[in-house]
């Protein structure tokens, strides 16, 4: 009779623990990191095939970010996506490592001085942002004008039309219209090379979530396979990314695709932020196909093919398009 007993109990521990754990997420509308369904979110798309490796499921509510933060903290939701960090947040939620960055780039009209390194340089200027966005203290730049708009769109008729000077535009977004509108952003946009504000991302579960901690950590593990794996650059639909594949804290391009281009790539997408993603100068790894290669010479000329893509929006990118 002890025997049966015992094995019970190891029966009903191997069924709890082989069961799938599902996580309740929520995020507000917020293109093209976070949005509804089947619409481009790239965020939700990100955690949910790296959960799944783990074999926990999750489902994804969108509502008002406030509603969302309430909800995580009563209990009904068990976390978000893709949230900031700070101080006030850690003693609420348990965070992931970074696995994306928000990366504001100055823009301006075709031919203005995009080289500024810090808010500072911009004295005088009016500044285009999004309405309700924590950007900041802009470096306490007290003769800085910022021009608060609802949209992407309406800061780009602004800029235009020179009701500001500059706009503050996620990297993420500028990959993208410079994939679809390349001929648009080249004909009326300068772009910046360096982020003036980087907002780390996370997954951010609450402190009551069961196994909350370790489910971060398997996490972060599966995002480091992801972008081995190359699934990483497939879900953000770009052919190169900037990231730390092989752990020693200094970045490589890594290829996801057979294909790297004739000429060695530049305006690459960050994963990870240090100091060189500050300027593209310097020596750069290549990760291509599972192997590292010191630099572009090295990359083997069979990968060194230009890269046929389609650059008619799918219905999912259409929203993503600005309009000029």
């Amino acid at each position: 009779m002890k025997n049966l007993s015992i094995a019970f109990i190891l029966l009903l521990t191997f069924v709890s623990y082989g069961q799938k754990q599902e996580l309740k997420l929520g995020a507000d509308v917020w293109p093209l990191f976070t949005n509804v369904e089947h619409e481009k979110s790239i965020l939700t798309d990100l955690v949910r095939e790296a959960l799944s490796r783990s074999e926990i499921s999750s489902t994804f509510e969108i509502n008002e970010f406030t509603e969302v933060l309430k909800d995580i903290e009563n209990g009904k939701l068990d976390g978000s996506p893709g949230l900031w960090i700070s101080e006030a947040r850690k003693e609420k939620y348990l965070f992931s490592k970074p696995y994306l960055y928000n990366q504001l780039i100055l823009v301006g009209r075709r031919g203005s001085d995009v080289t500024a390194k810090s808010f500072s340089d911009l004295d005088g200027k009016r500044i285009g942002v999004i309405n309700n966005y924590e950007y900041g203290d802009f470096d306490n730049s007290e003769n800085l004008e910022i021009v608060p708009d609802v949209s992407n769109q309406k800061n780009l008729e602004n800029l235009l039309s020179e009701k500001i000077d500059y706009m503050l535009v996620d990297a993420l977004l500028i990959q993208y219209m410079l994939k679809h509108q390349l001929n648009d952003v080249t004909k009326h946009l300068a772009i910046g090379q360096s982020p003036l504000l980087v907002k780390s991302l996370h997954l951010a579960l609450g402190k009551n979530v069961e196994n909350a901690q370790a489910i971060l950590n398997d996490f972060d593990k599966k995002i480091d396979e992801m972008l081995a794996d190359e699934s990483f650059n497939k879900i953000l639909e770009l052919n190169w990314v900037r990231a730390d594949v092989d752990g020693d804290g200094k970045p490589e391009l890594v290829l996801g695709s057979n294909m790297a281009g004739s000429s060695a790539p530049k305006n690459i997408y960050g994963i990870m932020m240090d100091e060189s993603y500050k300027s593209n100068n310097g020596p750069q790894r290549y990760y291509v196909d599972g192997k590292l290669y010191e630099d572009w010479d090295n990359v083997p000329k069979s990968y060194k093919l230009d890269l046929v893509e389609d650059k008619t929006p799918s219905e999912q990118d259409t929203y993503i398009r600005l309009d000029f």
